[in-house]
C-alpha cells in the first residue's frame, strides 16, 4: 500500500520552491453521491480552495462539464478543465478547446442511448458538451450489464469516438489522444509550471485520474482518493475528501507566508 499524504505533508510541500495544485471533482473535493446533480462543494471545503489558490495556482479537473463545475466550485482566479480536460478556462484570456467536429456524433451517439437506456431500470444518461455518460450506479447488476452492452453497442456504431470506464459510468469522448494528464501538461506550460523548481501535485479518485498520475510520474506527485487499496500510478493516498480537506489544509500551513 502506498502511504498516506498525511504522513508526507512536509516532503510534498517543501521538495521544490513552488507548487502547483490539481484536483478532480467528485469524489476529491465532493463525495461521490446517487445522483450527480446533488453533489455540491461545502463551504469549509470551498474556503480552503480560496486560501489554497492565494498563494499556488488552483486549477480544478473534472469530467463534467465546464460551466457545471465552475458554477460549483465558483472560485475566481482558478483555472477550471470540464470533460476530462477537453474545455479548459482561466484568467486572463486562458482558453482551450479540443473536440468541437465531434459534436454532431456525439449528438447521434446520445440520441441513440438515451432510447437504449429508456428501458434499463436504474441507468441514466447525461449528455456533456463533450460527452456522453451513462452512469449505471442504481442499477442492479443485471441491468448494469444491459448499460455496458448498450453503450458497446453505440460505441462501435461510431467509431469516431472512444469509451472510457469510470466509477459506475461509462462515457464516449472525442476519439481524440486527450486526456487528464495531457491536459495538466499543457497547463503546466500554459501557466508557466513547467520548470524545474516547481512540483505539480494531483488528487483524483477515477480511473481516468490514473492518466494524470502517469503524466507526472517522473516530476510532480500524485495522490489517489480511495477508502480501499487499489492499483494506482499515484505516489501517495488519502481514504475520503475530508482528508483532502485535511491534506490542502496542512499544506496550506507549509507554505511560505
Amino acid at each position: 500500500m502506498i502511504p498516506s499524504a498525511l504522513d508526507y505533508i512536509r516532503e510534498i510541500a517543501g521538495h521544490s520552491d513552488r507548487l502547483g495544485v490539481f484536483l478532480d471533482y467528485d469524489g476529491t473535493l465532493t463525495p461521490i453521491v446517487s445522483h450527480p446533480q446533488h453533489a455540491w462543494l461545502g463551504d469549509s471545503m470551498r474556503q480552503t480552495l480560496r486560501e489554497l489558490a492565494c498563494s499556488v495556482p488552483v486549477a480544478v479537473l473534472s469530467g463534467r462539464d465546464l460551466d457545471d463545475v465552475r458554477r460549483r466550485v465558483d472560485i475566481d482566479g482558478i483555472v477550471y478543465a470540464g470533460s476530462h480536460g477537453f474545455d479548459i478556462a482561466g484568467a486572463g484570456g486562458l482558453r482551450r478547446q479540443l473536440g468541437a467536429a465531434h459534436l454532431p456524433v456525439l449528438d447521434l451517439a446520445e440520441a441513440e442511448l438515451r432510447e437504449a437506456l429508456d428501458e434499463i431500470p436504474g441507468a441514466q444518461l447525461e449528455r456533456k458538451h463533450f460527452s456522453v455518460a451513462a452512469h449505471y450506479r442504481n442499477a442492479n447488476t443485471n441491468n448494469a450489464f444491459k448499460v455496458a452492452e448498450a453503450v458497446e453497442a453505440v460505441a462501435a456504431r461510431h467509431r469516431e469516438l472512444r469509451r472510457i470506464d469510470g466509477k459506475k459510468v461509462y462515457e464516449l469522448l472525442p476519439g481524440i489522444e486527450w486526456d487528464k494528464g495531457k491536459a495538466v501538461m499543457w497547463l503546466l506550460k500554459a501557466l508557466g509550471l513547467e520548470r524545474e523548481n516547481v512540483r505539480p501535485i494531483f488528487i483524483g479518485d477515477d480511473k481516468t485520474d490514473e492518466d494524470a498520475f502517469r503524466a507526472l510520474k517522473e516530476h510532480g506527485v500524485g495522490i489517489l482518493v480511495s477508502e480501499q487499496a487499489q492499483v494506482t500510478a499515484a505516489t501517495y493516498w488519502l481514504k475520503n475528501p475530508e482528508e483532502v480537506e485535511c491534506f490542502l489544509r496542512e499544506l496550506i500551513a507549509c507554505l511560505p507566508g
